[in-house]
């Protein structure tokens, strides 16, 4: 039985007449799936209420920060603290060094970090501190991956490894991608060629080593070690984009987990415990080019803030005590099992992926390994699944292709629950 919309219903026609679209970002737009978005009241634990009163199991996590739930304890106390003290200073705090440290102390590749508001924020800086650093101007990246709205970055893919990316978005000058080339994710030739023949040319390489924004995309055997050996060679700058998978999917993030050393790490998220923030990390020789040591120069007048950096605190620290990734990798497991075994016993054609705590289930017979195949998925079919979970109480991420997030605080009971509603949705 659908569940009552009305009042959330009322509140986005409210919202679309001061909003564009209503929303403050497309990924909340419902445009994967068609209607309405819900507007959400409030938070806890594993669920989430909407201004209707509906309860709903959820695998969003305000898109991945929330590995400890909404509201844990200790992250509320943490950011009530920081509160009865001022919310920003503009001025260095004992926080942001604190943050820092742990930070470092986790991330095998980072050395020195400089904190920032956003992933696009994180992804921005460190391409244009791999461009100061190099001296060159070339950027690849990957179809499939996204690193924020950053205009080198809104690329469509050329025809070839030589081909330079064009602009996906009005609003974006061809000379923003000019020096941009966009190639096929997992594909290690495609990539070696490119270094083949501009090489020198090539200031950095920026991906996803776990993939979250075409769904739940590993990357194959050897291309992450392949990746980190061209630009070994070739002198260019090696960036993971870990926004989504630091601290989620390791605690050391998918570097650790995969044992790859990036120039470069992009963090956000869960470094947040909820509160915007962005970071960027790396090797010291590099990151001493940023301004006031450096030319490069980037700046924030909220970087560091307080309370965020006072929320990100007490979520690592409550991640390195309490070490969930083993019983989250096991219930994550389970509950993609549970889903697959749904799928299939309604005839519904379909593959799953899954690292730690991120999972997709792709209407798509093929395993997912590039875009090309990733967008070969049944979104109509997504779309009716998704609402029915919504029915359902469960609350999954609105496109086919946004990774779902699962939190410690997810019970058996909720992992079973979710499983029944996917059984009676997709056999409907």
């Amino acid at each position: 039985m659908p569940i009552s919309r009305e009042k959330s219903h009322a509140h986005y026609q409210r919202a679309c007449l001061t909003i564009p679209g209503g929303v403050n970002s497309p990924a909340r737009a419902f445009g994967g799936v068609g209607g309405e978005p819900l507007i959400i009241s409030r938070g806890n634990g594993p669920y989430l209420w909407d201004v209707d009163g509906n309860r709903l199991i959820d695998y969003i996590g305000s898109w991945g920060p929330h590995i400890l739930g909404h509201r844990h304890p200790a992250v509320i106390a943490a950011i009530t603290d920081a509160l009865q003290r001022g919310t920003s200073f503009g001025a260095p705090t004992e926080l942001e060094t604190e943050m820092a440290e742990l930070v470092i102390e986790a991330v095998p590749s980072i050395e020195m970090v400089r904190m920032v508001n956003s992933g696009t924020e994180a992804t921005m800086s460190a391409i244009r501190l791999a461009r100061g650093f190099t001296g060159r101007n070339l950027i690849i990246k990957f179809a499939g991956c996204y690193h924020g709205h950053v205009d080198s970055l809104l690329v469509k893919a050329g025809s070839a490894a030589t081909t330079l990316g064009t602009p996906s978005s009005p609003g974006v000058p061809p000379g923003c991608t000019a020096d941009t080339l966009c190639l096929e994710y997992n594909n290690i030739n495609e990539l070696a060629e490119a270094f083949k023949k501009r090489g020198d040319e090539i200031a950095c390489v920026i991906l996803e080593p776990v993939v979250g924004n075409m769904g739940c995309v590993l990357p194959v055997p050897g291309f992450l070690e392949a990746t980190r050996e061209l630009c070994t060679k070739h002198g260019s700058v090696l960036i993971f984009d870990e926004v989504m998978t630091g601290f989620r999917v390791a605690f050391g993030g998918a570097q650790a987990l995969y044992g790859i050393k990036p120039d470069l790490t992009t963090l956000g998220k869960i470094i947040g415990g909820g509160m915007p923030v962005g970071a960027y990390g790396g090797r010291a020789d590099i990151m001493r080019k940023i301004s006031p040591l450096g030319p490069v120069y980037q700046a924030g007048t909220l970087s560091g803030n307080p309370v965020a950096m006072a929320s990100g605190i007490a979520t690592l620290k409550t991640l390195k005590s309490t070490n969930p990734y083993p019983a989250l990798e096991i219930k994550t497991k389970r509950l993609v099992a549970g889903l697959a075994s749904a799928a299939q016993a309604a005839g519904v054609p379909y593959t799953t992926a899954q690292v730690g705590s991120m999972f997709t289930l792709f209407f798509n017979p093929d395993p997912v390994t590039n875009y090309t195949i990733a967008s070969r998925s049944n979104t109509q079919r997504f779309a009716q699944y998704f609402w029915g979970m919504i029915d359902q109480g469960v609350y999954l991420p609105c496109s086919q292709y946004e990774a779902n997030f699962v939190s410690a605080t997810h019970s058996e009971a909720d992992i079973d629950a979710t499983i029944a509603a996917a059984r009676n949705v997709l056999q409907a």
